[in-house]
């Protein structure tokens, strides 16, 4: 059932219209929700909407409970092709938990983190920008780390990336969420402003694996990766950045390994033919974040390589 959740006046007698699809079948209390497009420019969450609306609605007779799917969190950034909320120049993920008082934006949060709250678990769904490309993994605030990795094992990603916290996260949905005690598990896959069906299609199974984890789903679940899942605290993350401005040239896909002294991509100066630095590994690792837009300057992020810490 397609339902209006949240309804925020707009000038000229316009509407900010958030909306939901949500689905239930049988006598389950448990409600399990999928939130996507808080950054307008992130589209991989719209394939996975599509997905697991069409697959829960064909077969009603194995859900036991309530799946709330919202694919578009910030309607007026997925419309424009716009990160943040535009017009108002704000990340709608660093305003959280909102405000009832506040701005429009301050508003919207504050009611999105109303309609949430509560849930059994939520899945928020993010691709990369556009100049990288990521495997797909679970971020996790280590504050939460005890009660996340477990959920998070069973989603059938590559990688889930146990960070530090830090005061920007505060202000996001996934962290106000964990704080009112609603887990909230973030994943990052893809580059953005585009859909990779091939990732979407194994969060899918993810999702089906971890509701029937939770007794929300009856039906079958499509083979799992092969392959563990990474977890980083059991190793490193090295981040590998540019030492010359230029045209960066991968020569590795993203979720291979790469060994020590290899090279995993090279900055050319298109205009003199020349290749002003070779982009090599010093330890071996799991490379799960690849540059995807070509152009980089002094410093700009490259890779990054999860490296295993030997016991």
């Amino acid at each position: 059932m397609i339902k209006t959740v949240i309804s925020t006046e707009l000038p000229v007698d316009e509407h900010l219209l958030i909306r939901k699809n949500s689905i239930t079948g049988g006598s389950g209390r448990k409600r399990f929700c999928i939130v996507t497009g808080t950054h307008g420019d992130e589209l991989e969450g719209q394939y996975v909407c599509w997905r697991i609306s069409e697959l829960l609605q064909n077969s009603l007779d194995q859900l036991d409970g309530t799946v709330d799917i919202y694919p578009a969190l910030n309607p007026l950034g997925i419309d424009s092709i716009t990160r943040g909320i535009p017009n108002f120049d704000l990340d709608m993920n660093r305003i959280f938990p909102g405000d009832p008082m506040g701005s429009m934006a301050e508003n919207t949060a504050h009611s999105i983190i109303e309609e949430l709250r509560g849930a059994d678990l939520v899945i928020d769904i993010h691709s990369s920008n556009i100049f990288l490309y990521e495997v797909p993994q679970v971020r996790i605030n280590q504050l939460n780390a005890d009660t996340l990795v477990p959920l998070a094992s069973r989603l059938n990603l590559d990688f889930l990336w146990v960070h530090e916290a830090a005061t920007v996260l505060e202000a996001t949905l996934a962290y106000s969420l964990n704080a009112l005690d609603t887990p909230t598990l973030v994943v990052e896959m893809g580059v953005g402003m585009r859909i990779t069906q091939s990732y979407g299609e194994q969060l899918v199974t993810g999702i089906l694996n971890l509701m029937k984890h939770m007794g929300m789903w009856k039906g079958d679940v499509p083979p799992l990766k092969e392959g563990r899942t990474i977890l980083s605290t059991q190793g490193t993350v090295d981040f590998i950045n540019a030492s010359a401005s230029g045209v960066f040239i991968p020569l590795i896909e993203h979720s291979n390994h790469a060994e020590a002294g290899q090279i995993i991509g090279r900055i050319v100066d298109s205009l003199h033919g020349t290749v002003l630095q070779d982009v090599k590994l010093e330890r071996p690792g799991f490379v799960f974040t690849i540059r995807a837009y070509p152009v980089v300057y002094e410093g700009s992020l490259l890779a990054r390589v999860y490296r295993e810490e030997k016991a």
